[in-house]
Formats: C-alpha cells, structure tokens, sequence
C-alpha cells in the first residue's frame, strides 16, 4: 500500500477528485455531504493495480478553520496529491498548505490541477509548479483533470502509480509509533483505533503501550483496507482493534508505541526555519503526527529554541514539526528535533553556550556525536532517541567516548592516589565515594574504569580502590608500635589472643586494627579478637596432630588458649575450610587442599573480589558470615 493525502484550498476539489478516483465517498458525515464541505478527515483508496498495489488517501479539508486537522491528516503520511483549481488559481490555503508540506519535509506529490474543464489549467498549472518548486516538493509531476467530465484521469493515475512506485519502502522491523486519527466502539469488539502506519509491523497479540505510559494495550484485531489481517507493515492506514483501553480515553492526537523503546519527553531542542527563533510567540502549537500540543517558546540563538511541552511525547532526533499559532495569525514555522533530553539551563551564560552547541548539529542522528556530546549513556537510551549506537558498551548497556573515558580514568586514578596519601591508614578509596567524586550514574562504571588500561595501575578490592603503591596502609609509628607489642605477645602463646582491654590499653582502635589488618601484620578473628598473619593455617597444622574427630575443649587444650579465643578461632577455620563439623560437639580436620590453606588470611585482597561484586562491605570478612 501507499498512502498519499490531499492537500489545497477549500472548494478545489479534492473530495470530489478522490471520489472519482477511487469510486469511495470520502466524507463520511452527512453534515459533509449536505454541505459540499469537507470538515474532518475521510479515508478512501483504489482497487489494486498491476502489481497489486493499494493506492489510499488521506482526504483534509482545506477551509482555514480547520487547519489543525489537515494537520492532523497530512502529519503521517510521505506524499500528497496537491490540489488547485483551475477556476479560482492559487488561494491562501493552497500556500498554507503548501508550507505546512515544506515544514513537514515532504518530498513527493503529484499536482492536479481540478476543474479544467471550467478554464484554462496551463497558467494555473505553471504558478503551481513553480511555487511547488520553491519547496521541499521541489518538481513534481502534473495532471489536468476534471472530476465530473472524466477527462485527464487516466493521466493521473498514471503519475500517481509512477510516485507509488518512487516511494521509499521503511523498514518492517522498526519501531512502532501510531499516531491516532479516530477512535471509536464497535459493539462486541470494544475499541478500534485508526491511524497510519509509517513504519514497522502490527500483529495480532503484539502489546502496545499508550504515549503517556498510562496504559498497556493488546492488539486484538487488524483491519486493512477493511481486510481482516495478522500483520500489517507500513506505510499502511489500519484499524487497530485494542483491548485495554480504559473509559474510551483513547482519542485522536494520542498515540501507540512499541513498548520500552521510546523516550517520552516534555523538553526538546529544535531547529527552527520559516522565520528567526527570536520572534516566535512564546506560546505557539507544536504538531507533530496527529498530535497538536501547546509549548512555551524560549529562544536560544538565530534559528534555534527551546520548546517546553504541556505534555510528553514520543519523539526522536530528525522528527519534523510544525509551529503554528493557534489561529493562523502567521504563518506556520518547521522545526526539526535536534535533542530529546537536553541540559537543563541553569547557570549564568548556559543559553548562549547550548545555542554555539547547538549551531553545529543538524537534525540527522549521528551516533558518535551524540556520544561524544554526553560522555556516557546507555545504549537503550541512545536507540529509543532515534539515535545509532556507535559501538559496544564498556559495561552493561552504558556506551562511552573513548576521549570522555580516558579521561574519567585518569581522575579516577588521581583519586585514589589523593585518598591513599590523605588516609594513610585506609589508603583504599571506596567505590561509592569514587562513583560521586567521577558523577558517575553507576557504580559498575567504576569497576569497569578500574579494569581499563592506564598509565596508572589501579586494583579494586572489597569495594576499594588502591593505587600501586597505595595497596597496603602505612601505619603511622604509635599502631606500628602498638602492633610490635602484640607481635611480642603472640610469638610466646601464638593463640593467646590480647584482651579487649589490652588493646584499648596499646591505643588499637577498631580502626587501628583494620588499618593493620589490611597491612597485613595482623589477623582479625572478630572485633576483639586479633592473631597474627598465618595464624589459622598453624591452628589447622596443631589440630590435624588431634585425634579425629575432636572437641571444642580439646582443641583450647591443644592451643593452649581460652574459651573467648577457641569459638571464634574455630567457627574462622571452619569458613575458611580448614575443619568442619561433624555434629553439635565435635569437629575435624579438612583433608586435601582447602580454600584458606597456604593463602594469606586477609580477604580484602582476595583476587576474586571486585568493587562491583564487593559494594560497600569494606570491613566484611569469612568470619562476618559464619557468626
């Protein structure tokens, strides 16, 4: 199928030649037919021709009161049968007409020129091809007809099976967007909707989700050319029957989506044309598809603005528009969406930076400038912008500029050289922190700039950061000492571990010990519990001497330590996999390798450990899990 709408002044025609195209009344109100007057939009099309195709029409009324629907009717639709009567000439309509076709960008229209046998076509024809010329149409094929004697018809159709042909075909698998043009009940069936379909592929039991989110729909039913269908592609008019619709809220101006593929937004980016930003009212309707919304007008430089909509729409970069004040009072401006999630404008000079930004980009999405104007996004987002990924995500679905992250990788590394030297008892800088310091929107972009190359090494270990050199705490001389006096003590009676209040006494503070514990010159059981480093695996070498399976009193016996070190001690090598239970009472020793033996007991450098998997857990340990 190929879809066309008509377009030109009020009583030139077009019904009338549509209707003897297609042999289909057009206007579908008796208030129409009684008048001669086209007031809402009439959906006609032909027989198919050779080769099978479907010429439809999107018949608008052409009286100025009703511009807003022509808009509604032409907004969706890739090409225009443009009318002008050879009778009367060129009319205001037709140029307002005309210049909504050029704001819109249409590209392709067959000119007729409709009641010749009344008078002369030829001058009428030659002004209408010249200003058709002067526009995005740019030059077009003609014919000279008339609808009551017959007479150039054949001709006609002829140059619109030619234009059918010429038609780009869009893609089938893209997203859906359909704007609505009616909305009505079908008794037994509920709602039906119709609309045209630029692109993409309907099928009975797709989901649909409404333009504001409101709201998922089934697709019940598919009509075309009222042909029951499964599928229909476009371009394409169909007649959606839906289910879901609550209270009949469906309407013309609203649409339907694919869910989870597009973004809704109430603040866009533009590019203006037809007259300077700066003298655009502030308050104007933007029509887009079918929709017609207020927005508030805020120029940034010569031919660019800001619009901010009353409510949120479905659109891309490259959509074009209209701008019309409500009325006609001017004549109406084209607009093209250069961004769909712009910078809010919030500092002194930020209009005039965003308008030197805004000057270099044109309206065609370009994934790698999009990319490098944002530093980071997510792919999904990128795509439900309109906008082409330009390359794989460095994590997850988030893109990157490879300029923007090089650089976010070297900040991140200044960083946690800054907090090693600042912190010497915790060198580590934890990945939350570093996720606020960078702005980053997740944390699993630290982790991933963690593990990209650099001219500075950095490991990511329970949740923290270390620089080369920054990998171990440098305890200042007091816990150095304080340390020593514990060493000491733990030589003579290895599992004799200091009281409480023996560390209190030494100044080792529950921060001290953790310090000395990421240094690795001790070892944490619990909180008030510390050993010295290897301590476990030589607790497992004095057990493995007992015989098997054995008690919580023989092993104390064994150590030659007390109750408040043996639990704890034990519960550690049995998380460690150096012992297990047997029963309530009794344990034994492990044979074989184990996952603690012969490893470093200090788990904030276990290898298999990332910031991403860590999160904050900086002071967590086996034992933490096992209590």
């Amino acid at each position: 199928m190929r879809v066309l709408a008509t377009a030109g002044h009020v009583d030139h025609g077009k019904s009338a030649l549509v209707r003897a195209l297609t042999g289909m009344e057009p206007d579908r109100h008796a208030e129409e037919r009684r008048r001669g007057l086209t007031l809402d939009l009439g959906f006609v099309w032909t027989g198919p021709d050779a080769d099978g195709e479907h010429l439809a029409f999107v018949d608008v009324p052409g009286h100025e009161r009703f511009v807003a629907t022509m808009l509604a009717g032409v907004g969706p639709v890739p090409a225009v049968l443009f009318v002008v009567a050879a009778d009367q000439g060129w009319q205001p309509q037709s140029q307002e007409h005309l210049a909504i076709l050029d704001a819109l960008g249409v590209r392709h229209a067959v000119l007729a020129v409709t009641r010749s046998d009344l008078a002369d076509p030829e001058p009428v024809r030659a002004e209408a091809l010249r200003r058709l010329a002067g526009t995005s149409l740019g030059h077009v094929p003609s014919a000279a007809v008339s609808a009551v004697t017959g007479a150039g018809l054949d001709g006609l159709r002829t140059e619109l099976t030619r234009l059918a042909r010429t038609l780009p075909v869009p893609p089938a698998d893209a997203d859906v967007r359909l704007w609505l043009d009616r909305a009505f009940t079908v008794r037994g069936h509920g709602t039906v909707v119709t609309g045209t379909l630029g692109a993409g592929t309907l099928r009975v039991g797709d989901r649909l989700v409404t333009g504001d989110g409101s709201a998922v729909l089934r697709v019940r039913g598919l009509q075309c050319l009222k042909q029951e269908r499964t599928a229909v592609s476009g371009v394409a008019r169909v007649a959606v029957n839906v289910h879901g619709d609550r209270d009949g809220e469906l309407r013309r101006g609203q649409v339907l989506l694919t869910p989870d593929r597009w973004l809704r937004t109430d603040l866009i980016d533009v590019r203006v044309t037809g007259e300077p930003a700066g003298e655009l009212p502030r308050t104007v309707t933007l029509h887009i598809g079918t929709a017609a919304v207020p927005v508030t007008v805020r120029p940034l430089g010569d031919d660019t603005a800001r619009l901010t909509l009353v409510r949120r729409l479905p659109l891309r970069v490259g959509d074009r528009a209209v701008l019309r004040e409500p009325g006609g009072g001017r004549p109406p401006s084209a607009v093209v969406v250069l961004d769909v999630r712009p910078p809010r404008l919030t500092r002194r000079g930020a209009g005039r930076a965003r308008a030197a930004e805004l000057a270099s980009m044109t309206g065609r999405p370009d994934g790698t400038a999009e990319l490098r104007r944002r530093g980071l996004v997510r792919r999904s987002d990128l795509l439900a912008m309109g906008v082409p990924a330009p390359g794989e995500p460095v994590t997850g679905d988030w893109l990157a500029d490879p300029a923007h992250w090089a650089r976010l990788r070297e900040r991140l590394a200044a960083e946690a050289e800054r907090h090693a030297r600042q912190h010497p008892m915790e060198p580590g800088l934890p990945a939350e922190a570093a996720r606020r310091l960078l702005n980053l929107p997740d944390r699993a972009l630290v982790d991933a700039l963690a593990r990209t190359p650099g001219s500075t090494e950095l490991l990511c270990r329970q949740g923290r950061l270390y620089g080369p050199d920054g990998a171990r705490p440098d305890l200042p001389e007091p816990v150095r000492a304080a340390v020593d006096a514990v060493r000491q003590e733990l030589e003579k009676a290895p599992f004799r571990a200091p009281e409480a209040d023996r560390l209190t006494e030494l100044g080792l503070t529950r921060k001290a010990v953790a310090a000395a514990v990421r240094a690795g010159a001790l070892l944490r059981i619990t909180d008030t519990v510390v050993l010295l480093p290897g301590a476990d695996t030589r607790a497992a070498e004095v057990l493995s001497r007992l015989p098997q399976p054995f008690t919580l009193s023989e092993a104390r016996t064994a150590l030659e330590t007390t109750r408040r070190v043996a639990v704890p001690l034990l519960e550690f090598l049995d998380s460690r996999g150096l012992t297990e239970r047997v029963d309530d009472q009794r344990r034994r020793c492990r044979t074989g390798e184990s996952d603690g033996g012969g490893r470093e007991s200090n788990p904030i450098f276990d290898p298999n450990v990332t910031c991403e998997d860590a999160g904050n857990r900086d002071k967590h340990t086996p034992f933490d899990d096992a209590r």
